[in-house]
């Protein structure tokens, strides 16, 4: 994580690139690199990335159910979404990092456990911001990450406006099938679900073989001191 400085002025040019969207991490300690280097709190930061940006869509991949009420994090993803006129999307899993949870006073629980907390929260989440005023300024679609075949992708089908995974392309050609088979038995148009992945820089010259893959959005990973000569150079690919 560099500067806040340095971050405004990253999301500013991408921003200015055309991508489709920018991403924050929501994690209170840096997942890989030096674990004990800077790090701020995310939903600050997408506060100031709502304002600093024009274009792109913002959110975080993805904020953890476990680190807020889901009522209150419905009203903070509206109050970004009306800074961003209209641009917020509201990314959201079960969480993963053991060390958020036991430096920040959370139980860790097990994945199970932390799976059905955000089954229950979906529910209330999508209720608060129906009945919230003002309403969102846009629909604040829910992109829900996740690759367990059994709870998590059908929480993706019952729940999600759009789905976030890791490669490889193979792997993601399997879960999407997964993905679109839990559609099948819950009534729900497969087609309606954003499919999205997330690539490293060293992955984007291999993009067309996730797109072949069912991908509809490819996310790149772009560590500090963050490199967007080659997510410049993938937004020219992929739309000439």
């Amino acid at each position: 994580m560099a500067s806040v400085d340095h971050l405004r002025e990253v999301w500013r040019r991408a921003d200015g690139l055309g991508v489709d969207s920018i991403w924050l991490w929501d994690h209170f300690f840096p997942v890989f690199g030096d674990p004990n280097a800077p790090n701020f709190e995310a939903y600050t930061l997408l506060a100031a990335l709502a304002v600093d940006t024009t274009r792109a869509r913002i959110g975080a991949l993805v904020t953890c159910n476990s680190y807020r009420n889901p009522n209150l994090l419905a009203d903070m993803a509206r109050t970004i979404d009306h800074l961003s006129e209209g641009r917020f999307v509201l990314g959201i899993g079960s969480g993963w990092f053991e060390r958020d949870y036991v430096e920040y006073g959370y139980t860790f629980g097990t994945a199970s456990e932390r799976i059905a907390h955000l089954r229950e929260a979906l529910p209330i989440i999508k209720a608060r911001l129906a009945k919230l005023n003002p309403a969102p300024v846009g629909p604040v679609p829910i992109l829900i990450a996740g690759s367990g075949e059994k709870l998590m992708l059908r929480l993706v089908a019952e729940h999600a406006d759009a789905w976030n995974a890791f490669g490889p392309a193979d792997n993601f050609a399997k879960k999407s099938k997964v993905l679109d088979q839990w559609c099948e038995r819950l009534g729900r148009d497969p087609t309606t679900i954003e499919r999205t992945i997330t690539i490293s820089a060293e992955d984007t010259e291999r993009w067309e073989e996730f797109v072949t893959a069912g991908a509809t959005h490819l996310i790149v990973i772009t560590p500090a001191p963050f490199d967007l000569d080659t997510v410049g150079r993938l937004v020219q690919q992929v739309r000439t």
